[in-house]
């Protein structure tokens, strides 16, 4: 993810750097941090980052070692601090060449603390917001991509919270509330998986409050849209 930022011509070998004067150009200090990131010395990288952006605040490698100084929170997993520090380029630096790169991160900063659909609430949807955030603001960035395929896995995370909490209140007998969190699905995500089992499940709850015409036109939705399901063989 940071590979953009490493400097083609830093040589793996730091000795190389010894007899430069570390604090002499912010171009220097920057590529000796660029080396202690790319060999995992995330303290040291750190430390050099934080002089960057103090000694030389007017330079554009204090702005690149906000953004390494954010990722490598990011890398140990200090997604709070992280997401901190991105917004707060975001707002310093919004037409930086690279500020679609901390929009990206900070969406991925959501969406690696997604474990599963019924823990998830808040991260499913902050990610989906920053991702469609770089989709809608950076539609050339090479982020675009995955950030969309991103959105498809979160898209399906969130639908499938609403078909159990639509279940659940299908099996309580609480009819209303069950039909208002399949129609979310099928207007909010009918991209999604679960819209045919979304719309099956209305023509069962139609059914049941005799609501007949309902059932019948919901049933032509799916056998239109969604014949070989399943749940069309169901609806009948």
């Amino acid at each position: 993810i940071f590979a953009i930022f490493l400097i083609s011509s830093c040589s793996k070998n730091e000795q190389s750097y010894k007899n430069i004067e570390t604090y002499e150009s912010p171009e220097s200090l920057y590529r000796l941090a660029m080396i202690d990131l790319d060999e995992k010395r995330y303290d040291e990288a750190m430390k050099k980052f934080k002089d960057v952006d103090f000694k030389f605040p007017l330079s554009n490698e204090a702005v690149q070692s906000q953004i390494m100084m954010a990722f490598i929170e990011y890398i140990n997993m200090n997604y709070d601090e992280a997401i901190f520090k991105f917004n707060r380029i975001i707002s310093r630096y919004p037409s930086h060449k690279n500020i679609d790169y901390a929009y990206f991160m900070k969406a991925m900063c959501y969406f690696e603390q997604i474990e599963n659909e019924a823990l998830d609430g808040n991260n499913n949807i902050k990610a989906l917001e920053n991702f469609n955030q770089i989709i809608n603001r950076f539609p050339n960035s090479k982020y675009a991509k995955d950030s969309e395929q991103k959105i498809i896995f979160i898209k399906e995370n969130i639908a499938a919270k609403h078909m159990d909490i639509a279940y659940f209140y299908l099996t309580q007998k609480k009819y209303p509330a069950a039909m208002k969190r399949y129609q979310i699905v099928i207007t909010d995500y009918s991209q999604t998986k679960f819209t045919p089992e979304a719309l099956y499940r209305l023509v069962e709850i139609y059914f049941t409050l005799g609501m007949l015409q309902e059932a019948k036109k919901t049933t032509a939705v799916i056998g239109h849209n969604y014949p070989n399901s399943k749940w069309y063989e169901y609806s009948y």
